[in-house]
């Protein structure tokens, strides 16, 4: 379905008076969420998901302003964001707090609307980068901000508030993208979310680089709100926060596993194995994912906004992303967050990653009913691409 078309639908279910940008940011925000995961066990359950909502109500603003949070966010969210992990002695440290809220660098911090975003410390593993903020508004209640599932199962008890992120990134000079996922974290009082940004790299970078936010508006839901029809990005400000980060690749434990094996129409290029995530490279044949200079000029002389993942939808060069489920060697789902094309990503959760099981579909019916029925399932022989790779 177009964007126009779905304009057409919103206005005409939407209250009369609704405005043209108030369609747009309800349309991005129900993009994002669907991004927070996929249908199913692993999906991030937001409408529903009211968890220990009342106790957000009790925070003390005067005591939390108190305990430094800046500088160990990552110790704060990492047990319940989707990708959670010790991230102890892995992250670079971008800004420390003192227990008078000072902060010991400003270079990382930007205000607008009365909301300071600061970030805090930053990790790379060469695919993706992930990144601790820090967010205060001076008129706000965050307290309502509901939270998500992050795990496999409700009996988890995994959680996370989201806050959600509009706007672009670029990397090394490279033309910019729209940022995709949302601050998963934690309300720390009425005032401050503390939360992280996964950023998925469209290249491998094996060096240092910086990292270039150009963020156009911030927002969050409102659980008073659950019983609307529409509660996406209720609370929504666009603005202008641009913060440049500096980042280095921690290859440490961080594995890539050649594979190379083709049926069908797809090909398991290979499966890469970090601290927090596993990756699932695979692709379509027939088309190239390739934007050349010159063909990049000539399409941002027509419109300078373009990124490059637009271009290439333009020209024809993206694959079409493959259904892909992964389990470890107890026959445990990984977390399935977002898949795109030629890329699958999965949350490690805390695993100790010993041997994977890919299951590659071409089907989205089978795809949906293994992830309901298990590795067991009785659709394991319609996989495309079924492989056991022994990691350790």
């Amino acid at each position: 379905m177009t964007d126009e078309k779905l304009d057409q639908i919103l206005k005409q279910a939407l209250a009369p008076e609704i405005s043209d940008r108030e369609i747009r940011v309800r349309r991005e925000r129900k993009g994002k969420m669907k991004k927070l995961g996929k249908t199913g066990k692993a999906a991030a359950v937001i409408a529903m998901a009211v968890i220990g909502i009342g106790g957000l109500g009790c925070f003390n603003p005067v005591l939390a302003a108190k305990i430094p949070l800046v500088g160990k966010i990552f110790e704060k969210v990492e047990d319940d964001v989707t990708y959670s992990g010790d991230y102890t002695d892995k992250e670079t440290v971008l800004t420390n707090e003192d227990h008078a809220g000072n902060l010991d660098t400003s270079d990382y911090s930007a205000s607008d609307k009365g909301i300071t975003l600061t970030a805090s410390e930053v990790y790379c593993d060469g695919y993706s980068i992930f990144l601790t903020v820090n967010i205060e508004a001076e008129d706000a209640d965050f307290t309502h901000i509901p939270k998500h599932y992050t795990g496999m199962n409700a009996a988890d008890n995994r959680t996370a508030a989201g806050f959600y992120i509009g706007g672009t990134w670029s990397v090394g000079g490279n033309s910019p993208e729209q940022l995709e996922n949302t601050f998963e974290g934690e309300v720390i009082d009425s005032r401050t979310f503390a939360g992280m940004l996964k950023v998925n790299l469209t290249e491998k970078v094996t060096d240092s680089g910086e990292l270039n936010l150009n963020i156009s508006g911030l927002g969050y839901d409102d659980d008073r709100m659950l019983d609307s029809e529409e509660i996406s990005a209720s609370h929504w400000t666009d603005g202008s926060w641009n913060i440049v980060l500096p980042f280095e690749v921690n290859g440490t434990d961080v594995k890539t596993i050649e594979v190379g094996e083709k049926k069908g129409n797809i090909t398991l290029d290979d499966i890469v194995v970090s601290p927090y995530q596993v990756i699932v490279h695979a692709t379509t044949p027939g088309k190239q994912r390739e934007l050349t200079d010159d063909r990049r000029e000539k399409l941002l002389s027509k419109n300078p906004d373009l990124t490059d993942a637009e271009m290439l939808e333009l020209l024809g060069l993206t694959y079409e992303p493959c259904q892909t489920i992964c389990f470890d060697q107890d026959g445990e789902m990984l977390y399935s967050d977002m898949e795109m094309a030629g890329r699958a990503g999965f949350a490690v959760q805390g695993k100790k990653i010993k041997t994977l099981y890919i299951f590659i579909f071409d089907n989205l019916d089978d795809w949906a009913q293994m992830e309901s029925e298990g590795m067991n399932s009785s659709v394991a022989d319609k996989a495309v691409i079924a492989k056991e790779i022994h990691v350790e």
